[in-house]
């Protein structure tokens, strides 16, 4: 097929926005290309509201045919957490036809230069971009989210989080020039003149693990990273959440072709139920590169066993706030009400851990002692969730059995201070929706490392989903040392604190800094602890055991593709 997009056009269109990108993550200001607003979408060419509610309707039952070399079988078999079986399927491939067929466009694609690369790459998200609609139910029907979130978090907020990976891959890519002129003076002799090129080379095939999740929004980062600095991409999604990042793969293949390049650059690898071709793909020799968001355990099995492959990944950590003091204590029980609250805690940024004195602490409406803490968060998190309608919107669906279970066993690790309940879903009424529990458990010193101490064995492990743990503890320093010591041991992606105290304040951000750990301070209005916006905040930081990398810094850049030097005599 002949390209239908110039190099010409792609720039004249993207270059502006890609401009506006780089400005954005040097400035660290808030700028998003995307829009947030449902209603916002619909004209230019965008699907509109009812547009991508029948678009996502006309995908449940068919093949999802991508035309990619290898197909061998057709996989499926999604069920929706709302209930819905979605009856789509997939190509299965050989990946022995397959990952040759995806290194033969390599070649045309690193020629092309990082200019090129990131305005297809562009044009990628803008499709994507305007389908947000259809995406927005393709994410909310496997991911378990609630449809605003579904539409917000799995569309513009993951688009630009791939188009910070975009920018942040071309800054590193011109980092150094494609030519340069070097003359060494010789005394009295003829000078050494050379000229030499610089090429990006990419180091080969990337391979995508898929989240369960946050399909879309975990995966854009390591997806686009990987094909603006020139490699292939496999995209190989979560069994259970397949057809977001299949819809992805399929406008990256249709603009790949309208550009001149080979749409085998990106290629899905769905899997038969049980078939777990993670671990195959991970360690075959064309696979270079992975990116993994997932457990703790297999994304310790790919660092130990992928030795072949750069690999990325975000594990599990266990999240924790510092609750010192505050001079709104009102605020304070709303924010951490919605964080814990939001999509049923099924985020790797949830709060799971509060730290608080058992003696209490200092407000603006006086002291509170640790079970008016625990209570009055009890009771913010009742209220917010108290009408069902609004509790379906936050909550969303339970996205597995396993975050069930977790949540019917919380309840006996100790005194609850604020059960679950079901909550009904009239329109999906196979969903199944949780409230949040809260639970009080010690954390005195004298038990830590106790081998007899069931609630440390607790509050230490990560208890994914709508878990968390009122922690007491013996003052404000013991919550810093034991906020270091669970970074250190175990991880975290998030980290808050309250407190009026500057002291405490400094103890708490000098624990951050040392164990590498994001940190959010006093957050009482609309912005919360577990949410992260792209081109300003870094989501992880790279330095804990919760994940390997930050979405989005150069690390994660600049060590997928090499600088080849070829040089010659001027």
């Amino acid at each position: 097929m002949a390209a239908e997009l110039t190099a010409h056009q792609l720039i004249a269109q993207h270059r502006p926005t890609l401009d506006q990108a780089l400005e954005a993550i040097r400035t660290r200001a808030y700028w998003s290309p995307h829009p947030e607003h449902p209603k916002a979408y619909g004209k230019h060419g965008s699907l509109g509201m009812a547009e991508g509610k029948a678009a996502f309707d006309a995908l449940l039952g068919n093949r999802l045919d991508l035309g990619q070399p290898g197909t061998d079988d057709w996989v499926g078999g999604e069920v929706s957490p709302y209930g819905i079986e979605l009856g789509v399927s997939y190509p299965h491939v050989d990946a022995d036809v397959l990952l040759p067929a995806m290194r033969a466009g390599q070649r045309a694609w690193r020629d092309a230069g990082a200019e090129i690369r990131a305005v297809v790459c562009r044009e990628i998200l803008k499709r994507i971009s305007d389908r947000t609609h259809e995406f927005a139910h393709a994410v909310m029907h496997t991911s378990g989210q609630a449809f605003m979130m579904a539409f917000q978090a799995g569309g513009p907020h993951a688009q630009d989080r791939g188009l910070e990976a975009v920018a942040y891959a071309y800054v590193e890519q011109v980092r150094t020039p494609d030519t340069a002129e070097w003359t060494k003076p010789q005394g009295k002799r003829d000078p050494l003149a050379l000229t030499k090129d610089f090429v990006p080379v990419p180091r080969g095939i990337a391979l995508m693990i898929g989240c369960n999740t946050f399909p879309t929004w975990n995966g854009y980062p390591g997806l686009f990273a990987s094909l603006a600095t020139g490699n292939a991409v496999l995209v190989k999604p979560h069994p259970r959440a397949v057809l977001p990042l299949a819809l992805t793969v399929q406008v990256a293949r249709e603009v790949l072709t309208e550009a001149g390049f080979d749409p085998n650059l990106v290629a899905l690898a769905a899997e038969r139920p049980g078939e777990g071709i993670a671990k195959s793909l991970a360690t075959r020799p064309e696979i270079r590169i992975i990116d993994y968001t997932g457990s703790t355990a297999f994304g310790d099995w790919l660092e130990s066993n992928a030795r072949q492959a750069q690999v990325y990944t975000e594990k599990a950590g266990v999240n924790t706030v510092v609750v010192e003091s505050t001079a709104d204590y009102k605020g304070m029980l709303s924010n951490l009400a919605f964080s814990l609250s939001l999509y049923s805690g099924q985020m790797c940024t949830t709060p799971q851990n509060l730290l608080i004195p058992r003696d209490g602490i200092r407000t603006d409406e006086g002291p509170k002692s640790y079970d008016e803490v625990a209570g009055d968060l009890a009771k913010a998190v009742g209220g917010l969730l108290g009408d069902d309608a609004r509790a379906n919107a936050l909550l969303g669906a339970v996205v597995n059995p396993d975050v069930k279970a977790r949540l019917e066993a919380a309840a006996g690790l100790g005194e609850v201070a604020l059960a679950s309940r079901q909550v009904e879903n009239p329109e999906f009424p196979d969903a199944v929706v949780r409230t949040p529990v809260i639970v009080k458990l010690d954390g005195a010193r004298k038990y830590w490392d106790g081998a007899d101490s069931a609630d440390e064995a607790a509050f230490m492990s990560e208890c994914f989903g709508p878990v968390s743990f009122a922690v007491a503890v013996d003052s404000a320093a013991d919550a810093v040392e034991l906020l270091r010591r669970t970074i250190r041991d175990k991880g975290a992606m998030t980290v808050g604190a309250y407190t009026t105290d500057e002291d405490v304040e400094r103890e708490v951000r000098e624990a951050c800094l040392e164990e590498c750990a994001q940190l959010s301070l006093n957050l009482t209005g609309g912005v919360y602890v577990n949410q992260t916006a792209a081109f300003s905040d870094f989501h992880g930081s790279g330095g804990n055991a919760a994940a390997n990398a930050a979405l989005c810094d150069g690390a994660f850049v600049a060590n997928r593709f090499r600088v080849v030097e070829v040089r010659r005599e001027a």
